[in-house]
């Protein structure tokens, strides 16, 4: 019989993105997950196809080097039989010469873009031909898949959704930051596949690297490697702390990582100027929800960097409160990580589940800086000897602070204190806009016998409170929250527990910081050299911090530091307290005019009151919302916004996409900076 000749296609790329919940990243490509078959359909010229006369066979293919060896090339037949292990293509329907073919990976399959070569044969005759070019992904939703979640709501959370929030601000006082991770968005999918083609474990030895990307262990740690330019490997972020940003954007300007993405790709692999650690921790979650792998950002509180891995933070005050020497050692207001879920083989059993990943460039792992995955549950049972970095991110919730007080003289006195590392570990909770608390999966109840078995286990000594406690006890509060452009009250509250009278000096120190625990000029500071205690009494200390102190030197990060030393002259013994006090921006108010519609026009007011004393020049708004607005619209205002006027602009979008979505805003000006809020607009069907 004549040959069997291909005329048309149609690899189906909306009904099968539809089946793969890919739909909004399969426009113009096919995306599909592994482990899931997808249909495509044949169209014959002439004649049908005939079992038993035509033979019908595939080829997949993907990376530059395609080898049956290594797992990135496959050539399997048109069977009635799959095989269990590898490909298999299935005859669903046939219609004439219409054919639809049922297409299925194995659930380990490498992850990446792939062609798709059909092969036909009558007879002797062969023919083949180039069909196209599908991209391959993780299937959480797959049994057998290395990163498989068990739960809907979680699935539609860490790998579906577009949009987050990422904790900040201070332990006392958390505040959430609304972040577009827009891992579906235009062009974001072909972005984070070009990452993994600049990884340079890819430049060394592009089969061996393509041969990997079956496994999601492997695929993290080149995301958190990636994420940062630290290692001159055309990284995406290039990070910095130092308040002077003029040269690129301020890390708290973002408000989603497309943005971030798109520059990196059409800069040619430059670093984009600039990151800090929720900004490295959000693309490399877009990036992981884009591949597939369930992820979400976590904060720590408190968090310790512990450069000698001695598990102790040693800190150096002089008499007055302030910093004394430079440790390497630092102890971060807060600071975020990313976790992602997936499986352990290459591990001991009782490891799947959360890994830490942690792209801010910190500390060298195996010669580069990047850090994880660390699995969580090995973090809370101290089991620091497992990969990855277990030490470093042991050490970010569990480090011990000391606190040295160096006298005139050079001496130096111990000074005690509670602990304080790894308190409030956050993230965001599953299909709601609160806060879970997941401190628990990072270590056991503080005090607790297990903790102590941990402890051992890690060889750490927790030492803290290696003076014997006096009964004199200081804390810092504060009266009502910190406004930006306000003067506020702060006070050092001491208890005396004991049936004797104490005589103290007291010495409070307010400076503006940053929240990687840098500290800028004074703001504010008092000293009480003769303080009296009434045996079991309560003494509050006010101190005022003005505006027109802390204004100029407050960073975008708005905290500022007070450090109280207490002094007992009989003793000699130092009790030192300290507090972040984070300064709240304005609010931004968003209202939405009119009903949400798909396709139909929506105006939103978006507008914030100017605290300050002085006016504000070149504001501007960023507004962004996947599904709401077309990448991000700002919106620069002629004028200067004088002091308590309001700053307002109205915006017209047109809603893309029905559903729950935020719509995104960030302020900018010359005095305020980094202003964010957010509102959840719900947008409803198109009228049919």
């Amino acid at each position: 019989s004549a040959d069997l000749v291909l005329e048309t296609w149609d690899l189906q790329c909306e009904s099968n993105g539809r089946e793969h919940r890919t739909a909004e990243m399969s426009g113009q490509q096919l995306v599909v997950r592994r482990g899931q078959p997808f249909t495509i359909t044949l169209h014959f010229l002439g004649r049908g196809y005939e079992e038993g006369v035509d033979k019908l066979a595939f080829n997949v293919e993907t990376g530059p080097c395609p080898i049956e060896t290594s797992g990135t090339r496959f050539h399997f037949a048109v069977t009635d039989f799959p095989e269990e292990s590898g490909w298999s293509a299935v005859i669903q329907q046939q219609d004439g010469d219409l054919l639809s073919v049922s297409l299925c990976s194995p659930p380990n399959a490498c992850v990446g873009r792939y062609s798709l070569i059909l092969e036909t044969s009558t007879g002797y005759q062969g023919s083949s031909y180039h069909i196209g070019e599908f991209i391959l992904l993780f299937n959480a939703w797959h049994p057998e898949d290395s990163v498989f979640l068990r739960d809907e709501d979680e699935r539609s959370e860490y790998i579906l959704s577009q949009e987050g929030l990422i904790y900040q601000g201070s332990r006392d006082y958390i505040t959430s930051t609304p972040w577009n991770f827009g891992q579906f968005e235009d062009d974001v999918l072909s972005i984070c596949l070009k990452m993994l083609d600049t990884n340079p474990k890819f430049l060394r030895d592009q089969n061996l690297d393509c041969s990997r990307r079956n496994d999601p262990v492997y695929i993290g740690r080149v995301v958190s490697a990636m994420v940062n330019c630290n290692d001159e490997d055309q990284g995406v972020l290039a990070g910095r702390w130092d308040d002077h940003y003029e040269d690129g954007m301020s890390p708290m300007a973002w408000i989603g990582s497309v943005d971030i993405l798109k520059r990196w790709k059409n800069f040619g692999c430059q670093p984009v100027k600039y990151g800090q650690c929720w900004v490295f921790a959000a693309v490399a979650c877009t990036v992981m929800r884009c591949l597939g792998i369930p992820s979400r950002v976590v904060t720590n509180y408190y968090s310790a960097h512990d450069t000698n891995g001695n598990l102790v933070i040693d800190r150096y005050l002089s008499e007055t409160g302030e910093e004394e020497r430079r440790s390497k050692d630092m102890i971060w207001n807060f600071h975020c990580w990313v976790e992602s879920w997936m499986t352990r083989p290459d591990l001991a059993p009782g490891f799947d589940g959360w890994q830490a990943l942690d792209p801010t460039p910190q500390e060298k792992s195996e010669g580069v800086f990047c850090c994880g995955p660390a699995p969580v549950k090995a973090i809370k049972e101290g089991d620091l000897k497992l990969k990855y970095d277990i030490p470093f991110v042991f050490a970010e919730v569990n480090a011990d602070v000391v606190y040295w007080v160096v006298r005139r003289d050079g001496t130096q006195k111990k000074s005690t204190h509670s602990s304080v590392v790894g308190k409030n570990i956050s993230t965001k909770s599953v299909g709601r806009d609160s806060r879970e608390d997941i401190t628990h999966t990072y270590k056991y109840p503080e005090g607790s016998e297990k903790e102590r078995e941990v402890f051992a286990k890690a060889e750490h000594e927790k030492n803290s409170l290696g003076v014997e406690d006096e009964g004199l006890h200081l804390k810092i509060k504060l009266s009502e929250g910190a406004n930006n452009g306000c003067d506020f009250d702060v006070f050092a509250v001491i208890n005396n527990d004991t049936d004797e009278e104490r005589v103290c000096r007291l010495r409070l120190c307010a400076r503006t910081a940053s929240y990687n625990g840098t500290v800028g000029p004074q703001c504010g500071s008092t000293d009480l050299t003769n303080i009296t205690l009434a045996p079991r009494a309560e003494l509050s200390v006010p101190l005022r911090i003005l505006y027109e102190a802390y204004g100029e030197s407050l960073t975008q990060d708005n905290f500022i530091k007070v450090v109280a030393l207490l002094t007992e002259y009989q003793s000699g013994n130092i009790v030192v307290a300290f507090r972040d006090i984070y300064i709240q921006n304005p609010e931004i108010k968003i209202r939405i005019l009119g009903e949400p519609m798909q396709q139909r026009k929506l105006v939103a007011e978006v507008s914030l009151v100017n605290p300050l004393a002085v006016p504000l020049h070149n504001c501007l708004f960023v507004v962004q919302g996947t599904g709401l607005t077309n990448g991000q619209q700002t919106k620069e205002l002629e004028e200067p916004v004088e002091p308590q006027a309001e700053a307002k602009i109205r915006l017209d979008l047109v809603p893309h996409q029905a559903g729950l979505h935020k719509l995104m805003v960030d302020f900018e000006s010359d005095k305020l900076r980094g202003v964010k809020g957010y509102r959840n607009v719900i947008v409803g069907p198109q009228p049919k």
